[in-house]
């Protein structure tokens, strides 16, 4: 069972928390003074000096907590508590009670969830905001639901835009023949790449450095804060501003959310996560920003502004509209919808 609670006499008393079980009887109000606590798990896989830590995470720890209605949360960043993959697992069962996760993760669990990765699916951070916030998103979001055996998703924030590197400029869809391009492994990105007309080649992130110093892939896609936290730039010699594919972040709760947490409680964690969300783009633009300035200042790799996003973005939207089908497709449309 997850959503652990403690009697307000015990909870001084510091377990881990996949230990606690929930021993509040059937009269406790979860946030009454002297009632039970519910102390939750916030499990993610980046570091603590990245915006979905400082500026998710901890955000959503800081006002759930700051409510003042009997929560707690304990963050676990770094895949402390696993993989996406595991972790997305773990939420089902509900040894993780809050996950923050790529879109992609969540498609082995409902495949047409990954679509939210697409590609130029999304024009920019306010488009990922706006789909999730003003109704588009809810057949996806029920969908998902029902098959994930409870799992909702309290909110989504894009974590910057996916840029390419490689040691040529990529100005047009034209400049990726022929290159050994790296992309993740999972079904939509390798999608994303057939779209943007590119030749994958899977390589684990942790191996990346490697293989592009040694030229095994020749160039490669990721958010400007993967790209500097992994010190890509000493073996690329261009940044090509594409912002191909928002870095989506979704926040998924355990299915005992509907039944654990008091309707004051759930109110208070979708609050939180809601100024978790607000508070994202602001602070991925801060960090990008510095980046961007940080790297022209040192002089040793050379940002390309001038990338031909409309011809990628047609490119990949009429692929997408003849290659997608059934239920992704039509996450895919109503995205895309969405802009207008």
């Amino acid at each position: 069972m997850t959503f652990h609670r403690t009697t307000a006499a015990s909870a001084a008393v510091v377990l881990p928390l996949v230990l606690l079980t929930a021993c509040g009887g059937s009269g406790d109000d979860p946030g009454a003074a002297g009632g039970s606590q519910v102390e939750l798990t916030l499990a993610h896989s980046y570091t603590e000096d990245q915006p979905q830590h400082i500026c998710g995470a901890q955000v959503i720890k800081e006002e759930a907590e700051a409510a003042d209605v009997g929560i707690t949360v304990e963050v676990y960043a770094s895949s402390q508590l696993g993989g996406d993959a595991d972790r997305i697992a773990s939420v089902q069962s509900g040894d993780v009670d809050i996950d923050i996760q790529g879109a992609s993760a969540l498609a082995a669990v409902y495949e047409p969830a990954g679509v939210i990765d697409a590609a130029y699916g999304f024009d920019d951070a306010a488009h990922l905001d706006q789909f999730f916030t003003d109704g588009s998103a809810d057949p996806l979001e029920a969908d998902f639901k029902e098959a994930s055996g409870g799992v909702s998703i309290l909110g989504a924030w894009s974590a910057g835009a996916r840029q390419f590197t490689a040691n040529k400029a990529i100005r047009e869809p034209s400049d990726l023949e022929g290159l050994r391009m790296r992309f993740p492994g999972s079904g939509q990105f390798l999608l994303n790449a057939q779209a943007l007309g590119a030749e994958p080649t899977e390589v684990a992130y942790e191996e990346l450095y490697l293989a592009l110093q040694q030229g095994v892939v020749e160039g490669q896609e990721n958010p400007l804060t993967n790209i500097s936290a992994s010190n890509l730039v000493e073996v690329q010699d261009y940044v090509s501003m594409s912002a191909h594919q928002q870095n989506s972040n979704l926040i998924v709760v355990a299915p005992s959310y509907d039944s654990e947490l008091s309707d004051e409680q759930r109110t208070a964690l979708e609050d939180a996560v809601a100024a978790a969300v607000e508070q994202m783009p602001g602070c991925v633009e801060e960090a990008e920003q510095e980046i961007l300035d940080g790297w022209e200042q040192e002089g040793t790799v050379e940002i390309v502004d001038d990338v031909d996003q409309e011809a990628f973005a047609q490119q990949t939207d009429a692929w997408f509209r003849e290659n997608l089908e059934g239920d992704s497709l039509a996450v895919y449309e109503a995205m895309r919808s969405s802009a207008q």
